[in-house]
């Protein structure tokens, strides 16, 4: 076998090594958020917003520095409406890892019931935690009604199934 065939096949070796390994690596990208109507009663009133970690302090100013020492990458979010009246506001943030969502999590937690949601979760009256992998999710909803906590808990279950 001549030089130049030995270089090509040696080239197309590691052209098909790199593509192989390239294309096995990429995490596909998670669309966390339930459609209009995927959960009984629950609208996505608008378009999913994205924050890098650099640019998150223009959403949560003030608590970005936690978020970014936890090692998050972005922060997606979307606005819901409950059976046209009760909002609620979905955050969605991609961690590094799964110690940085269990770092967050655990911040603070100590007056909410835990949730069975995910890998671990906590419940308040108008707020669910809950973490999966490296996710972080954090519904918050404007105002308490009688039925807010299973309404974020249906929310949450299908946030969850997404994940």
């Amino acid at each position: 076998m001549n030089y130049s065939r030995r270089w090509m096949l040696a080239a197309v070796a590691v052209a098909i090594v790199a593509l192989a390994a390239g294309s096995g690596c990429k995490k596909s990208k998670v669309n966390p958020f339930p459609a209009s109507g995927a959960v009984a009663g629950w609208e996505k009133t608008g378009d999913t917003r994205v924050f890098a970690a650099k640019d998150l302090w223009q959403y949560i100013d003030g608590d970005a520095e936690q978020y970014i020492s936890a090692g998050v990458i972005s922060t997606s979010t979307s606005d819901y409406k409950y059976q046209g009246q009760l909002e609620a506001v979905v955050d969605v943030h991609t961690m590094g890892s799964p110690d940085g969502a269990r770092k967050i999590l655990e911040t603070g937690t100590s007056d909410a019931k835990a949730a069975s949601l995910g890998d671990a979760g906590v419940a308040y009256e108008q707020s669910v935690i809950f973490r999966k992998g490296p996710y972080l999710v954090r519904i918050v909803a404007y105002e308490s009604t009688p039925g807010t906590p299973q309404a974020l808990m249906a929310l949450a279950h299908g946030v969850e199934a997404k994940l």
